[in-house]
């Protein structure tokens, strides 16, 4: 456009276009680039489940694996098989049992230990560093301790048990009795994870304002009214996180109970881990092991949607 004098008036025609243009290129290098990548993350997530899932419906053993032969398709057989032996609703049972248990007092100790490295006290580097050596250890290899500490008749802890006992109780194996097996896994669990939950929860609890926390503290808050109503707000984000991943670890706990207990005495630390195992790599039943595998995370995905949903509605 041009004026009377000869000036030209800018339309703002050009940036406009140079606006689409970049646009367009931004949806170009999408559908180029990042499109192609998550797809391929899809799918490379997706084949497993699916095969598993898919073979949960077939009778699939070491035969059909040796002779190169496909599986029969057999409907739910599989799953009512295990359903009817008392098996699947016996290790469901004790892998929610071991969750529960574990995730509440891992939180409670966690925090516990939180709030104390959370003051001003003397060697609290020191001592993130020391909390942080069960984490690194293997699982495996903190397995085999805790099996060393629980050996009876002479492990740790039956000497400890004898010493407070005045040598009345000397046969405490906690491994070999069915009521006290699962507790010895839980211990060998907490002792493993809560170090990390300590550290997550003290690194939210840290980004706490300080400056809402000085105003509670003026207006006469004391510590625990300073601690429901400031510290924990502030840290719900942080301690659904932690939860969650606490929630899905020990689902899929198995190492601990392999080397601890394999599943006994007599079942009762039979988790779907360990039964998973057992009916795809001990009996050689591949389609029944997947049939437990697809239980198990149909259960492990209902928990933790569970829980984000009342986490969810406790904090709206």
């Amino acid at each position: 456009m041009r004026q009377a004098n000869g000036n030209h008036v800018h339309s703002g025609v050009g940036p406009r276009l140079s606006g689409i243009s970049r646009k367009r290129k931004d949806v170009l290098f999408c559908f180029v680039l990042l499109l192609p990548a998550i797809l391929l993350c899809v799918t490379f997530i997706l084949i497993p489940i699916v095969d598993s899932v898919t073979m949960s419906f077939t009778s699939y053993r070491i035969g059909n694996l040796t002779n190169n032969t496909p599986g029969e398709w057999n409907n739910f057989e599989n799953y009512i098989r295990l359903w009817n032996a008392g098996k699947l609703q016996s290790a469901i049972l004790i892998t929610v049992q071991f969750v529960m248990i574990t995730v509440l007092i891992t939180f409670v100790l966690s925090m516990t230990l939180a709030l104390i490295l959370n003051t001003k006290i003397h060697g609290a580097r020191l001592l993130r560093s020391v909390m942080m050596i069960p984490w690194v250890i293997p699982t495996v290899i903190a397995g085999l301790l805790w099996s060393w500490i629980f050996a009876n008749p002479y492990g740790l802890l039956q000497y400890l048990v004898s010493v407070f006992t005045g040598g009345q109780v000397t046969n405490f194996a906690i491994l070999n009795s069915q009521s006290t097996a699962l507790w010895g896994v839980i211990i060998a669990a907490l002792w493993k994870q809560i170090p990390l939950m300590t550290l997550l929860l003290l690194s939210g609890m840290q980004n706490v304002p300080e400056d809402v926390l000085e105003a509670a503290k003026i207006d006469g808050a004391g510590y625990f009214a300073r601690l429901i109503h400031v510290v924990i707000p502030h840290m719900r984000s942080v301690i659904a996180a932690t939860v969650s991943l606490s929630i899905i670890d020990n689902f899929k706990q198995y190492p601990l109970f392999a080397t601890l207990t394999n599943g006994g005495p007599t079942g009762a630390t039979t988790t779907l881990a360990v039964l998973s195992y057992d009916e795809a790599f001990v009996n050689y039943n591949y389609g029944s092991g997947a049939a437990v595998t697809t239980v198990w995370l149909l259960i492990m995905i209902v928990v933790v949607f569970i829980f984000n949903r009342i986490f969810r509605r406790a904090d709206s």
